[in-house]
C-alpha cells in the first residue's frame, strides 16, 4: 500500500535552487516539479514559480503567479486539517489561472489531487491535468509543508 501514495521531497536542482517534486511512486504517468521561485516585484505581495509536468509522454511547463500567503501550500494545509474527509471537490487556483489544484477525499483515507496546468498563449491555449494520490493527514501535511517552505524562502 505504501507504494501507491505520492512522493514529494524538497531538494535542490543542479543550479542550487530549491525544487519540490510531486508524483505517484507506483504510476509514473507524470511528475510535477515546482522550481525557480522569484519575487518579481519588491513592493508587491506576489511570488512567481515554474511548474513542470513530465512523463513518458513528454513535458509541459508554465509560469505561475500566486499571492504571498495564498499559495498551494496553504490550500494543502487546509486539506490536511480535514483528514477525516469532506464531500465534493475543493479547488485552489493561482492568481494568473495558470495552475489549479482540485482535491477529492476518497475512501481509505486517500486524497486525490488533480493538478491542471494552463498555457496562457492567447493564440494557442492549452490545458494539461494529472492526478496524484496522497494519504490524508500526515502525508498531506508533509506535502503542504514542502511547498510552503519552497515559496517561503523567496517571500522573505
Amino acid at each position: 500500500m505504501g507504494d501507491f501514495y505520492a512522493a514529494r521531497m524538497l531538494t535542490d536542482d543542479p543550479d542550487g535552487e530549491p525544487i519540490v517534486e510531486v508524483g505517484n511512486l507506483d504510476t509514473p504517468s507524470a511528475t510535477l516539479i515546482l522550481s525557480r521561485p522569484v519575487r518579481p516585484f519588491d513592493d508587491e505581495p506576489v511570488l512567481d514559480f515554474l511548474i513542470t509536468a513530465r512523463g513518458e509522454w513528454g513535458r509541459v511547463e508554465t509560469p505561475v503567479r500566486v499571492w504571498i500567503g495564498d499559495g498551494p501550500g496553504e490550500f494543502l494545509f487546509s486539506l490536511a486539517e480535514d483528514f477525516r474527509g469532506w464531500k465534493g471537490t475543493r479547488t485552489w487556483e493561482a492568481l494568473d489561472h495558470s495552475l489549479s489544484v482540485s482535491a477529492e477525499h476518497r475512501s481509505l483515507g486517500r486524497v486525490h489531487l488533480t493538478w491542471t496546468l494552463s498555457g496562457t498563449d492567447i493564440e494557442c491555449p492549452w490545458d494539461f491535468s494529472c492526478t496524484t494520490v496522497h494519504a490524508a493527514g500526515e502525508d498531506m501535511r508533509h506535502l503542504a509543508a514542502d511547498i510552503r517552505e519552497f515559496l517561503r524562502v523567496t517571500a522573505e
